[in-house]
């Protein structure tokens, strides 16, 4: 996996990497170890809270009868100005822009926690959601023209291969498929290692799954899911934001959570100075 500083994040040779190299790069020096540190304490707290919140993809946590030892955190937007700043990076922003178009929107920003003990997942895609292991709710076959979905996830405890890293295939993203037994998929993978305030940023549709964390600390992490500006986000975030949020939003933010497009629409409703461009 290619690393960049956020002086060498040139978003061409980044986009390159995900389409055409491993499908996945580290950025780091993004984010303070003060950033690092609140984002942290937030993500502590509201998962102690939280802990029978959903986990999509529970995987083999559920058969392994510990849900208990991987927690989400959602609505993060709401929970502190530090994840505001995470989602809106200008690096990141810059990046993402060429990748999946100017007016891409943020489906999901979650934490996810996961503690000593806890048990991985089978491997899989988002593409552009967690769901594509029921192949027969999406249509058939993967797009291959242009990306619909790009993951962050922003390191706040160790990734280790002790503590659970985030396992991948290099290159995979190129097969534009689900993971099959016969991929051999953990005799081939790496790990997305890092430290606190590391960035891993990587294309949705490489076969990725987390780890088994047996280390004795917790393996906790931002995750940012990124969608062009059609697709419908997973999480419906402006409904959970207070007004005073939304009334305070910068530009980018308001795009990232979908207040610029605006369908679904009634058309039927609709002032003719909006219908500029449907003709």
């Amino acid at each position: 996996m290619k690393r960049f500083t956020a002086e060498t994040a040139a978003p061409d040779a980044i986009v390159d990497e995900l389409l055409n190299g491993d499908g996945a790069v580290k950025i780091s020096g993004l984010f303070s170890s003060d950033q690092i540190a609140q984002a942290r304490a937030i993500v502590m707290e509201q998962s102690e809270q939280e802990a029978d919140k959903a986990t999509h993809f529970q995987g083999a946590a559920q058969d392994a009868g510990s849900i208990d030892l991987q927690r989400r955190v959602w609505n993060l937007l709401a929970k502190g100005e530090v994840f505001s700043q995470m989602a809106a990076h200008p690096v990141l922003m810059k990046i993402l822009r060429k990748f999946l178009g100017t007016e891409f929107i943020m489906g999901s920003i979650a934490a996810n926690r996961i503690l000593p003990g806890g048990p991985g997942q089978e491997p899989h895609v988002d593409y552009p959601y967690w769901d594509f292991h029921k192949p027969d709710t999406h249509p058939i076959g993967f797009n291959g023209s242009f990306p619909m979905n790009a993951q962050v996830s922003v390191i706040l405890d160790p990734f280790t291969g002790q503590s659970g890293a985030t396992a991948y295939v290099p290159g995979s993203q190129k097969h534009l498929r689900y993971p099959m037994p016969e991929d051999n998929f953990f005799d081939r993978c790496e790990q997305m290692t890092g430290n606190p305030g590391d960035v891993i940023l990587f294309f949705g549709v490489t076969w990725h799954c987390a780890m088994p964390n047996t280390s004795e600390h917790d393996r906790s992490a931002i995750l940012i899911q990124y969608l062009p500006k059609w697709v419908k986000p997973m999480e419906d975030m402006p409904a959970t934001l207070a007004p005073s949020f939304i009334a305070a939003a910068s530009p980018d933010i308001r795009q990232l959570i979908g207040l610029n497009y605006p369908y679904p629409e009634v058309l039927d409703a609709a002032k003719a100075g909006n219908a500029e461009g449907r003709a």
